[in-house]
């Protein structure tokens, strides 16, 4: 009888071809809500493994399922979406493709932010769990999830029927492809990704002539006097040790250099890591938008619009214990403690919207040996590209491999036979 130790050593018999999925879904990169080629592409082969598949949940979203006897039953979800980037990689399976996106505009994109990894480890670990069933037992459930990157893919299969598509999973895994070195795993327990805000402050002024500004209400000031006053939240109102962010990232107002406008618009985001703290931060975003519009003189309140929000995202302590003991004992020192990360992510969603406990751990996706000289050199930021560069590319082995076998290696802590 196999063991699940047996199933990761067989990924030799399905490298080649998952190598090739991986290029060619580098290569042809999709929106968040397009991804009609990658669900086409998962659903088939899932199908062809003897999964009992569901497609279009929440757009593109695709579910299989596995029954196999008695036992737990595990959720692993991958998110699909790429992003409006031009790849200039140069590599030879590089992405020239070119979407519309939501607002009708031509967008070159790529998959920045490694969900073609994603994508492929997960239909690597479902084909081997699936040609090795005497190694484990119970209920495994695959997700392929659209729109993470839009923060409402998770969301939009929940509302289109996502429990009752599968069974009610015992407990729900994911992972993300990470700058580190290719080969390590690494879980965090408690929060783990931020909750993330988009918050819009449109405020009002009286436009008029820019050489008789007494006759005005100037909104570009008043946009100006808000921008620098948030930056008192984090650095004022918050503890020290309560980590959070907040970034004025645009503001818009007028057409010429003479006139003043009626209107200006901010537009930020914040990181929080508890409810506590987003909810603080919220509220003094609305105090002091409206304070600074009274001070100004400002014909009427502004208006505050929060968008584009992700959940934050904390691991189970139990679930997180238990996974980082299985990955300790396959892994050996590859695998450790993931930093905090500031970036945010919609899987909580699902396992939240489920009843289900949670975890969620990070691979390295960077060449071991150009992460170690970056270390030495403390040129880890300006030498290796993140996630979002059109420079990001996984180095592609070993860390197909290594996010195939955490992914094996996570189900089977709950499916082992025995």
């Amino acid at each position: 009888m196999s063991t699940i130790a047996d199933v990761v050593e067989r990924y030799d018999s399905i490298q080649q071809e998952q190598e090739a999925f991986y290029r060619d879904l580098h290569q042809h990169p999709e929106l968040s809500h397009q991804e009609t080629r990658t669900a086409a592409a998962v659903a088939t082969r899932l199908k062809a493994w003897g999964f009992e598949v569901t497609t279009d949940i929440g757009g593109t979203g695709v579910t299989g399922v596995m029954r196999n006897g008695e036992g737990s039953t595990v959720l692993l979800r991958a998110d699909m979406d790429a992003l409006p980037v031009q790849e200039k990689t140069g590599a030879d399976y590089a992405s020239t493709a070119e979407a519309t996106d939501a607002e009708g505009r031509s967008t070159p994109v790529m998959h920045a932010c490694g969900h073609d990894v994603h994508v492929s480890c997960l239909l690597g670990a479902s084909r081997l769990l699936s040609e090795n069933p005497d190694a484990w037992q119970g209920t495994l459930v695959v997700l392929f999830q659209p729109a993470e990157e839009t923060g409402d893919g998770a969301r939009g299969m929940l509302e289109d029927g996502l429990a009752d598509a599968i069974p009610h999973p015992d407990v729900a895994l994911g992972q993300h492809v990470l700058v580190g070195p290719s080969g390590t795993v690494n879980t965090r327990v408690g929060p783990v990704l931020s909750s993330a805000d988009s918050v819009r402050i449109t405020v009002h002024g009286r436009g008029g002539h820019g050489s008789m500004p007494q006759n005005t209400v100037d909104p570009v000031i008043l946009a100006a006097f808000i921008a620098v006053r948030l930056q008192t939240i984090v650095s004022r109102e918050l503890p020290p040790s309560e980590p959070a962010v907040l970034t004025v990232g645009s503001i818009r107002a007028g057409t010429k250099s003479n006139i003043i406008p009626d209107d200006a618009i901010l537009e930020l985001n914040m990181r929080t890591y508890t409810t506590q703290t987003r909810e603080h931060m919220l509220a003094a975003i609305t105090r002091i938008a409206r304070a600074e519009s009274v001070a100004s003189g400002a014909p009427k309140e502004p208006e505050i619009e929060v968008y584009d929000s992700f959940p934050l995202t904390s691991n189970d302590e139990a679930v997180t214990a238990k996974l980082a003991a299985a990955f300790r004992e396959h892994f050996g020192d590859q695998t450790g403690e993931l930093p905090l990360q500031t970036a945010s992510e919609d899987f909580s969603d699902v396992p939240t919207g489920l009843g289900a406990p949670y975890s969620y751990w990070g691979i390295g996706g960077t060449d071991a040996e150009l992460w170690r000289t970056a270390v030495a050199n403390g040129t880890v930021e300006s030498d290796i590209p993140g996630n979002h560069s059109p420079m990001f590319l996984p180095v592609m082995q070993p860390t197909l491999q290594t996010g195939t076998a955490a992914l094996i290696v996570a189900a089977g802590a709950w499916l082992r036979r025995g």
